[in-house]
């Protein structure tokens, strides 16, 4: 019975979320309600206090569960052997376009993330979220151009920090470009802009 219960409630909370989803996307955060939501997940109110504090927890928890396709692919800029950085880079970027293509729950947070909320009010905390991830990221992509250049792979005088945010606007203008139009080939484009990126930095 305890298990069943548990079950249960997995599945209540996975509803939530999908509703939440799918009605942020449509209607962007702030026109979304928790009755709006719940009378989509075919719940009560009550159930989604059950599970969610407020409608920032709720977001953050369907964040949490999609993953922002920067996010999934990380672990590739992690990788420590150092012997092709320029590629880890290319590695990284083209994963998240295909996982942007492919993905439809990343691709949807994408979205909402960047163009369906306003971080105010009970939002507001998750500007610090957001926040995170772009210094971690950025962090990252800083020391795969600093090991470039130790290695000789990127030509001296090269400014990681520089790069680095350049990449960041580079990739993330891209998708939203492609979600908001769809009208090109991201893994296509986004291979050909960052190649061309990346070769004018090869020493």
């Amino acid at each position: 019975m305890v298990r069943k219960t548990k079950e249960d409630a997995l599945v209540t909370r996975n509803s939530i979320l999908d509703a939440a989803s799918a009605l942020f996307a449509e209607n962007g955060v702030s026109g979304t309600t928790l009755q709006h939501i719940a009378t989509a997940a075919g719940v009560t109110r009550g159930a989604i206090y059950w599970h969610f504090i407020d409608k920032g927890a709720l977001f953050d928890a369907m964040m949490e569960r999609a993953k922002m396709p920067f996010e999934s692919a990380m672990a590739l800029l992690d990788k420590q052997d150092g012997d092709d950085p320029l590629g880890d880079i290319r590695a990284y970027a083209t994963t998240v376009f295909r996982i942007t293509m492919e993905d439809e729950n990343a691709r949807r947070a994408f979205e909402i993330a960047t163009l369906k909320i306003e971080y105010t009010g009970e939002m507001a905390v998750l500007r610090e979220r957001r926040a995170q991830s772009q210094a971690d990221w950025l962090l990252r992509v800083e020391g795969k151009v600093r090991t470039g250049i130790r290695v000789g792979q990127i030509k001296a005088g090269i400014k990681p920090k520089v790069v680095a945010l350049g990449l960041w606007v580079m990739v993330e203008g891209l998708i939203r470009t492609w979600v908001m139009g769809h009208d090109f080939n991201l893994m296509k484009m986004g291979a050909d802009i960052v190649d061309t990126h990346l070769e004018a930095l090869r020493a």
